[in-house]
């Protein structure tokens, strides 16, 4: 039996049955590696950050959107012990939004702190998670958060919910909004539309 509650899926064919995709924990902390990753190449000696500025935002707006919406309601409800960590982590999380608008040089500093505390807690709790959570709930998990990720917004939005269900109905149709803009404006949202990509 299920130990973390699933988004709506159809259930598994068979007992021992494990679904294609990637785990969720996997998959932020290899988001948060990029991220510190991408800070380092922005805040460098060397750094130029203008032009990574709108990929930092667009990245940070989609990956806190998708852990909002899937990881850490799952931490809530699987490790209830964790419940007030995770509302500090969303009251963080909106923090972080608010210092992304209108994100210029000299707010980065502010931002890279944030971020790396954001990558402590969080991190945190991706481990806590992994150690209740089935392999099996953890790559369901994994394929909702990479969906929610494509949909999310690219640009910081603190006002909008935090939590389900309406942050599941409210950030898409915000990101449909964002990536017409994107399009228009030729921004640069994923790190692979930088010169140098960082590395995780």
């Amino acid at each position: 039996m299920s130990t973390v509650p699933l988004p709506p899926l159809p259930p598994a064919p068979e007992d021992g049955f494990r679904p294609g995709g990637r785990s969720i924990a996997d998959i932020v902390d290899r988001e948060h590696r990029q991220l510190l990753a991408l800070l380092d190449q922005l805040t460098g000696p060397d750094a130029t950050p203008q032009g990574g500025l709108p990929v930092l935002s667009a990245a940070l707006s989609r990956h806190l959107s998708a852990e909002e919406q899937y990881l850490l309601p799952a931490v809530r409800a699987a490790l209830p012990a964790a419940t007030e960590r995770v509302d500090a982590e969303i009251a963080a999380d909106a923090g972080l939004l608010n210092a992304l608008k209108g994100l210029t040089d000299d707010a980065l500093t502010e931002v890279a702190e944030r971020v790396r505390q954001h990558v402590d807690g969080v991190g945190g709790l991706v481990t806590e998670l992994r150690a209740v959570a089935t392999d099996e709930e953890l790559i369901r998990l994994g394929n909702r958060l990479e969906i929610a990720e494509e949909a999310a917004p690219t640009r910081p939005h603190p006002g909008t919910p935090g939590t389900p269900p309406w942050n599941r109905i409210v950030e898409p149709a915000v990101g449909v909004v964002d990536k017409v803009l994107d399009v228009v404006t030729r921004r640069p949202t994923y790190l692979a539309d930088l010169p140098e990509p960082p590395r995780d």
